[in-house]
C-alpha cells in the first residue's frame, strides 16, 4: 500500500520527462502516446480492483492477464518508439525496465499475501462460490488512503500523460494541415505550369 503502489509514480513521471525531452510529438506522436494510455489502463484496472475487492481467483486471473498484456504492450511501445526514430536513450530504457517489473512485483506480492487464493486458482476455484465474482472488500481500505491514491494518480499519471496526448494530437493536426497546404500549393503550381 505504501511502498509498491507509490513507487510507480516517480519512474512514470521520469518516463514522461524523457518523452518530452525527445519530442515524442514530432516522432512517434499520437500512436505511442495512445499506447502509453493503454499500458496505464492495463495497470490501473487491476490496481483499482485490488484496492476495492477481495483477492480471489478471479482477481488473480485479472492480475495475471493484465501483467501479460502490459508486457506485450511494453514491447510494442518500444518498437513504436524505435521505428519512429525517437531517440530512446539508455536511461529511458532503464526507466522502462523498472516500470515493466512493477506489475510482476505487485502480482508476486499479492500471491505471497494470499497463498490460499493461489491454491484456489490452481484448483479452478472448486468449492468456493465467490471464486469467480468480484467481491467488495470485507474491510475496505481507509477513504483517506483511497483519496490520496486517486489524487496521486491524477497528479502523477493522468495530468502528465494527458498533456502528452494533447501535445501529440495538436502536433499531428498541424502536420496534416501543413501537408494539405503543401499539396494544394503543388497542385496550384502544376496548374499554372500546365
Amino acid at each position: 500500500m505504501y511502498g509498491l503502489l507509490p513507487s510507480w509514480f516517480v519512474p512514470g513521471v521520469a518516463d514522461w520527462v524523457m518523452h518530452r525531452r525527445t519530442r515524442i510529438e514530432d516522432t512517434s506522436g499520437t500512436k505511442e502516446s495512445l499506447i502509453h494510455a493503454l499500458m496505464m489502463t492495463e495497470v490501473g484496472v487491476p490496481i483499482a480492483l485490488t484496492l476495492l475487492c477481495e483477492v480471489n481467483p478471479l482477481l488473480l486471473s485479472v492480475q495475471l492477464g493484465a501483467t501479460a498484456c502490459h508486457e506485450a504492450t511494453a514491447l510494442w511501445d518500444v518498437r513504436t518508439a524505435v521505428d519512429s526514430d525517437r531517440d530512446v536513450k539508455p536511461v529511458e530504457q532503464h526507466i522502462h525496465s523498472f516500470l515493466e517489473s512493477l506489475p510482476f512485483a505487485a502480482l508476486a506480492s499479492l500471491m505471497c499475501l494470499h497463498p490460499d487464493q493461489v491454491r484456489s486458482l490452481l484448483r479452478g476455484g472448486a468449492g468456493d462460490p465467490a471464486a469467480w465474482r468480484l467481491v467488495p472488500r470485507r474491510r475496505p481500505l481507509p477513504a483517506k488512503y483511497l483519496a490520496g491514491i486517486a489524487l496521486a494518480v491524477g497528479t502523477f499519471v493522468a495530468l502528465p500523460y494527458g498533456e502528452e496526448l494533447v501535445r501529440c494530437v495538436r502536433q499531428g493536426r498541424r502536420r496534416r494541415k501543413q501537408r494539405r497546404a503543401e499539396t494544394k500549393a503543388r497542385r496550384y503550381e502544376r496548374a499554372l505550369a500546365g
